[in-house]
């Protein structure tokens, strides 16, 4: 991660740490966008033990500012350039809007109530709370046509394609045991169905209307938390459930578990999806540039 000035280095840059039901970030502010962020620097960021450590960045840019977000500048000032643990793109994060928004918060940007923050998504609709939850417009889901498989080990399972604005792919199972280790992707068939990989979500009954789940994020392998993961696993839950607000003409609201802590999921007869949870700021410092650098890691 270098200055792209190279006339005035700097010895330091801020970072920040927050996390929303325990899905982590580290957060780099950087309003002009003058700081490169190559992979290789954010999987360095990102790593748990020779790094700050967490599941992604949050690379905090003006939109008018990065040439990928200055279309949407007139509707949210701020784009939220994130990246996975391992350094590759993504185009959309549930939990990290919430922290991203949090974070504007704490940042003096943006006062509680309404905001857009723009996306690779799309531009999203965020409400914050003074000191709770914070609530997320995120847009409607996409249910690509044709049977999708997932499997761990011998076996199999029918899942859902659903894409959140980035891709899904939701199956319902006896355990969550029956997910295994999640380190490594599962397989899924057929491979066009995904060309760039897929998040792929295991998921339980708890109760009506409440469901839990497990998943691997592409390009972080398992997580505590994944935001467009538990929409996606509302939209799965309320169609095999029969209960599509499209069809009824009534809003439904499902409650997701994850291992770090619970989202409220509604979809809306019009197809949009609200997702409100937990958003926390919980430290933040300073590092030395050349601690990224090769040979700081040789």
């Amino acid at each position: 991660m270098t200055q792209t000035s190279p006339a005035s280095p700097l010895s330091s840059l801020p970072f920040l740490k927050g996390h929303g039901t325990e899905n982590d970030f580290v957060i780099v502010p950087d309003p002009d966008n003058a700081i490169e962020l190559p992979a290789s620097a954010v999987a360095r960021l990102c790593d748990r033990r020779a790094g700050i450590g967490a599941d992604g960045v949050l690379h905090v840019v003006r939109s008018a500012a990065h040439p990928e977000a200055a279309h949407m500048a007139g509707e949210a000032e701020w784009f939220m350039d994130y990246r996975n643990s391992d350094g590759s793109i993504a185009e959309m994060c549930g939990n990290g809007v919430r922290v991203f928004a949090r974070y504007l918060q704490h940042a003096g940007h943006v006062v509680p109530g309404d905001l857009a923050v723009a996306t690779r998504g799309g531009v999203k609709r965020v409400h914050l709370d003074k000191t709770g939850d914070v609530t997320v417009s995120m847009g409607r889901a996409e249910l690509p046509e044709g049977e999708v498989t997932v499997s761990v080990g011998e076996r199999s399972w029918p899942a859902l394609n659903v894409n959140m604005g980035n891709p899904h792919a939701v199956a319902f199972v006896d355990s969550l045991d029956d997910a295994g280790k999640l380190l490594d992707p599962p397989p899924y068939s057929p491979a066009s169905a995904y060309p760039t990989g897929v998040n792929v979500e295991f998921v339980v009954d708890r109760g009506p209307r409440h469901v839990a789940m497990r998943v691997h994020e592409r390009g972080s392998g398992e997580t505590r938390s994944c935001g467009t993961g538990a929409c996606a696993v509302a939209v799965a839950a309320i169609r095999r459930d029969g209960a599509d607000p499209a069809v009824t003409g009534t809003p439904v609201t499902y409650t997701v578990d994850l291992p770090g802590g619970t989202l409220v999921i509604t979809e809306h007869p019009d197809g949009r999806i609200e997702m409100a949870g937990p958003a926390v700021i919980v430290a933040e410092g300073e590092f030395d540039p050349a601690w990224l650098t090769e040979t700081a890691f040789a």
